[in-house]
């Protein structure tokens, strides 16, 4: 596995929008994950919307494709580190993002985001976007 889907990258798939669709067709065979955070996220966004029960179906297809991450005791020694380091610099992000952005790093994962406005402050995470 070589890549971590964000949230707003599964959305974009989900809703057919060509550029992440194609990227993630070229990226697929090298390994996709996606954090479980995203996955909750994700689920927030099928119960609220107006068609609860196709939403459900087409990301639980999506999901056949990925593997999901869990929250380990890792992922969380380096979300308590980048949290700690961000609110000292003041430049604080949402902890979903962080969670998401450290389990990319401790999986050694690039992560496929379109939000690099708030994943660039993490230190050393890799990141590509369409």
């Amino acid at each position: 596995m070589r890549y971590l889907v964000d949230t707003d990258w599964v959305i974009d798939h989900l809703h057919g929008r060509e550029p992440v669709v194609k990227q993630l067709e070229l990226l697929a065979p090298q390994g996709l994950g996606l954090s479980i955070v995203s996955l909750a996220e994700l689920y927030e966004g099928v119960f609220f919307s107006t068609s609860p029960q196709e939403n459900e179906s087409a990301l639980h297809s999506f999901l056949e494709c990925v593997q999901v991450l869990y929250l380990e005791d890792g992922v969380c020694r380096l979300f308590g580190q980048e949290r700690g380091r961000l609110r000292a610099a003041g430049m604080i992000i949402g902890d979903f993002d962080i969670l998401i952005g450290s389990t990319a790093k401790y999986h050694g994962l690039t992560l496929l985001t379109n939000n690099r406005r708030h994943f660039e402050r993490i230190d050393g995470l890799s990141i590509i976007s369409v």
